[in-house]
């Protein structure tokens, strides 16, 4: 009687891939150049097909040249019809890279507008998610407040701005937290607390700050270099301290306190109530810059003034566009734009908020050109790698 034969599992398509992609068929430099070519969204489904493509996809030195060769900006972004609760990558084209499901922390977050290789989602009311995109960790800030402000603030009704950073010196994350107090003319305050992300059993806690000892606007906080930018708030400040328009107070998420006030390009030039009216005002980010960017609705330009010497003060604009090149085409940049991006070859990628849209703007014709994607409910540049496990 013939011996039983062994059992041989049935030859796949997966097994057979991951057979030839174990078998030495492809020296490691050739394999290194071929996954090389490909963009992060596919090498992320071929680290599945067996150990060593995995290991060699994400050893440090190919992040690092994948990243030279695949240099093209990629967005963080929330969709306004989307109902999954979810965190997309995508890229300049409107093309999807990523999606990262259930991420968004829930009804009413929001991205911050942010340039990092981590996401900050937070709501009005006290909810603040830190993400990573490239591993989809998600870590909660607490809400309870600094033991400095325990008695100082309502968390049964708290209204909340948020600002993540990095410290590049250590390369620690920390979160600016800014409690708006009801009744500001009466006497009413801003109370700040700081919180370091990862940073162990003794920062695990907010910090409690002191005030600037001026109102600022808390929607229009932005962070270049670790700093956190605010322009004050003229409503409260403006005709009490003189303070002009486009007055800026900042804040050291390194040194976790106030820096000297700066006066912005634009205000000494500034007196009356109609021509303070005529202008409305943004801090942006672009290119490790802090820039003012003044739109004026007469004539419709939208100025980028960057800010050259913190030091001095100095400013330069670098940009003038206009914002209704001819009477026949409407105004596409509104009260709610956004100075996003400078791309290397000058132009400028905008987010209008009342529309949900991106726009590239290109210097050197005036035309704004819409990225085709779904309507925007917030956005935020991403500049990590997803193929980093780190």
């Amino acid at each position: 009687m013939a011996s039983p034969r062994p059992y041989s599992p049935p030859i796949t398509r997966g097994r057979r891939a991951r057979e030839a992609a174990s078998s030495d068929r492809l020296p490691t430099d050739v394999l290194f150049n071929v996954l090389l070519r490909f963009p992060a969204r596919d090498l992320c489904r071929l680290r599945a097909v067996c150990r060593s493509w995995r290991s060699l996809t994400s050893d440090p030195v190919f992040i690092t040249a994948h990243a030279a060769r695949h240099p093209a900006p990629l967005f963080l972004a929330q969709f306004r019809d989307d109902k999954t609760n979810s965190i997309y990558i995508v890229d300049l084209s409107g093309n999807v890279v990523k999606r990262i499901a259930g991420a968004a922390g829930g009804p009413y977050h929001r991205l911050q507008c942010t340039r990092l290789d981590l996401a900050c989602l937070t709501t009005d009311w006290n909810r603040c998610h830190v993400l990573n995109p490239a591993t989809g960790a998600v870590q909660a800030l607490p809400e309870s407040p600094a033991v400095e402000h325990v008695n100082r603030v309502n968390l049964r009704e708290p209204y909340t701005f948020f600002a993540l950073g990095r410290v590049s010196s250590t390369g620690d994350y920390k979160v600016l937290r800014m409690f708006n107090r009801p009744g500001f003319a009466k006497g009413g305050q801003q109370l700040f607390e700081v919180f370091t992300i990862n940073g162990g059993a003794a920062h695990a806690r907010w910090r409690g700050q002191q005030s600037p000892g001026l109102f600022v606007d808390e929607c229009s906080g932005v962070v270049v270099d670790g700093v956190v930018y605010f322009l004050t708030n003229r409503t409260y400040d403006g005709a009490r301290n003189g303070i002009r328009l486009g007055y800026i107070v900042s804040f050291d998420l390194e040194r976790e306190e106030w820096r000297r006030d700066l006066r912005g390009p634009i205000s000494s030039g500034v007196g009356s109530a109609s021509s303070y009216m005529s202008h409305h005002l943004t801090l942006a980010e672009l290119k490790g810059s802090l820039v003012l960017a003044d739109r004026r609705h007469q004539p419709f330009t939208l100025d980028l003034w960057f800010l050259v010497d913190s030091g001095s003060g100095h400013w330069v604009k670098e940009y003038h566009i206009l914002t209704r090149p001819a009477i026949s085409r409407p105004v596409l940049v509104d009260e709610s734009f956004k100075p996003l991006l400078l791309l290397d070859d000058g132009r400028l990628v905008v987010y209008v908020a009342t529309g949900g849209q991106l726009f590239i703007q290109d210097p050197g014709t005036d035309n704004f050109a819409r990225v085709c994607m779904g309507r925007l409910d917030s956005v935020s540049v991403y500049t990590g790698n997803l193929l980093s496990r780190g």
